[in-house]
């Protein structure tokens, strides 16, 4: 077994070493050449942007491709292949000028075998194939109910593209910056089909080479890229190298060995292993690797359905708001952040929306702190004075969470709410949520783009299951007033504050338990640079370099 590992690792390393060698010139020699190594946990199942839809699909797309704004570090939507854009006085319309010396990777399937220039027409083919349904794009929410139809994208010259809305949507820049809208060249996508997956052709700093899946997948440096730092045109890495180690521990291991030069996220089965239980680095690897945290946008959480017009609901103690509320009450958040995820997250006293998302104040919104007393002063008031009499309710979970969910059975209690915990497989769960099927469960919400609108349109009433994310059956014609004007409002501070208010108010009501606001973890080896950190663990290899 050692010895075959050792022949696989050699493979590799030739193949890499091929790889660069077929990349570059007779004269140029390959020693010095910088490769990145990181390792995917999980298989990429499309290097195709209409189906960036998983992290490891997100990563790798944002290597490979451009769009028309890009995403700063503080969450900011910049330009990107468009170097300006206007929006209309009634918010309706967009128009961007694009750069004029943006070039598609060199592919055979181009005259010459030389990458041609973008134009407007290639984001209307782009964006039309978007929500082509014959694509079947998992992307093509991104412009639900904000287009008519096809004619919104429209190409006015080769550097002028336009596309209009049915109503506005301030976020609608944010939403731009997500992967599913790169540019894409329709002579290469139409000829290899649904294969495009596996042969893509973009704009961005790494050009794909080689992909074994489950294996290895390897890129090369764009040398004809259009994005500089300074004076310095990007990238600076020669080469990326990915490898699939799926055993997490393995995968470490790799890492602590110097073989791979980024790892993300602390598995809980070693998790005690690096860090303390306050979230220092243990004091065996300081100074070995470097370890950065950071705000994650993701809210960890629990969902009760609050609908008594449903069956589901009628004889459940969920229906009543007091109830929810002394759940929210029952949970010591910064025990469970501290014992069970050696600090890595943030208690959550405030809402829904996430610490890291701009506008997020964690002044302005009223939250849930832990009082055990108060859950119990509440349950008396609902008639079951230390629960006596209240039905035992069941939490919904996933193997992977059965430690925080424990967790709370074990506070819920000690204030007098029984409560018994179902593992389900994650799909299945799922499928249940989407479905109303499960009175209570745990849940997670990750941005798709950096607007509190994706966070609050959780609960919009027009968002109800099946046509939705409304998971909670949650109605408020107030909350729906506030949602449905904050379209209108294009001044952010003010927006924000119409945010706010809608917050306060589901956390008032109380239809999800708001557990903690996640943070990323990310460690790079001591001879890595040029790295940075964004709230939606986006990451983004064209700076980095390589000692």
């Amino acid at each position: 077994m050692i010895l075959f590992r050792l022949k696989k690792n050699s493979f590799i390393i030739l193949l890499v070493f091929c790889a660069l060698l077929s990349a570059c010139t007779h004269t140029e020699d390959t020693s010095n050449k910088k490769v990145f190594n990181l390792n995917f946990d999980q298989g990429v199942k499309s290097l195709d942007p209409a189906f960036a839809r998983d992290q490891m699909n997100i990563w790798c797309v944002n290597q490979l491709f451009n769009g028309l704004l890009q995403l700063s570090d503080s969450l900011i939507a910049v330009p990107a292949i468009a170097k300006s854009y206007t929006i209309s006085p009634d918010g309706l319309q967009y128009t961007f000028v694009l750069r004029n010396d943006v070039y598609f990777h060199d592919d055979e399937l181009f005259q010459g075998g030389k990458g041609r220039k973008v134009v407007a027409n290639d984001f209307v083919y782009s964006f039309n194939r978007l929500i082509d349904r014959k694509v079947a794009s998992s992307g093509a929410w991104i412009f639900n109910d904000k287009i008519k139809d096809s004619t919104a994208f429209k190409a006015l010259n080769d550097t002028t593209f336009c596309i209009t809305l049915t109503k506005p949507f301030p976020a609608f820049p944010s939403l731009l910056t997500a992967q599913y809208c790169s540019v894409v060249p329709h002579e290469v996508t139409e000829h290899y089909g649904k294969e495009f997956r596996n042969h893509p052709v973009g704009t961005g700093p790494f050009k794909f080479k080689y992909w074994k899946e489950g294996e290895i997948m390897i890129f090369l440096k764009n040398e004809n890229y259009w994005e500089k730092n300074g004076n310095d045109r990007l990238p600076y890495l020669d080469a990326v190298k990915v490898s699939f180690i799926a055993d997490k521990q393995t995968a470490f291991m790799e890492f602590i060995k110097h073989n791979i030069d980024f790892f993300n996220s602390l598995d809980g089965s070693y998790r005690n292993d690096v860090l303390t239980k306050t979230g220092k680095l243990q004091e065996k690897y300081q100074g070995k690797f470097q370890l950065i945290k950071g705000p994650y946008l993701n809210t960890e959480y629990l969902g009760m359905l609050v609908d008594s017009n449903m069956a589901i609901v009628k004889n459940s103690p969920f229906k009543y708001k007091k109830f929810r509320q002394a759940i929210n009450y029952a949970i010591d958040r910064n025990k469970m952040v501290k014992y069970l995820r050696n600090g890595v997250g943030t208690p959550s006293a405030q809402g829904f929306i996430p610490k890291g998302m701009p506008g997020f104040d964690a002044e302005k919104i009223k939250g849930y702190s832990y009082n055990p007393e108060k859950a119990k002063k509440l349950l008396a008031e609902l008639g079951y004075p230390g629960g006596v009499g209240l039905p035992e309710i069941t939490l919904n979970t996933v193997n992977s969470y059965r430690d925080l969910i424990e967790f709370v059975q074990g506070e819920l209690n000690n204030v007098g709410i029984r409560c018994k915990v179902e593992l389900q497989p994650g799909a299945s769960l799922r499928e249940l949520i989407s479905k109303n099927g499960v009175n209570f469960f745990r849940g997670s919400w990750i941005a798709d783009y950096p607007d509190a609108e994706n966070y609050l349109s959780v609960f919009y009433s027009k968002n109800y299951v099946p046509i939705g994310p409304n998971y909670t059956s949650f109605k408020s014609k107030k909350f729906d007033e506030l949602f449905e004007r904050s379209y209108y409002e294009t001044n952010d501070s003010l927006r924000y504050k119409l945010y706010q208010q809608m917050d306060n108010l589901v956390m008032e009501e109380s239809p999800v338990i708001i557990l903690f606001y996640d943070q990323l973890v990310n460690m790079y080896q001591n001879n890595i640079s040029g790295y940075t950190v964004n709230p939606l663990n986006l990451l983004n290899l064209k700076k980095i370099k390589k000692n």
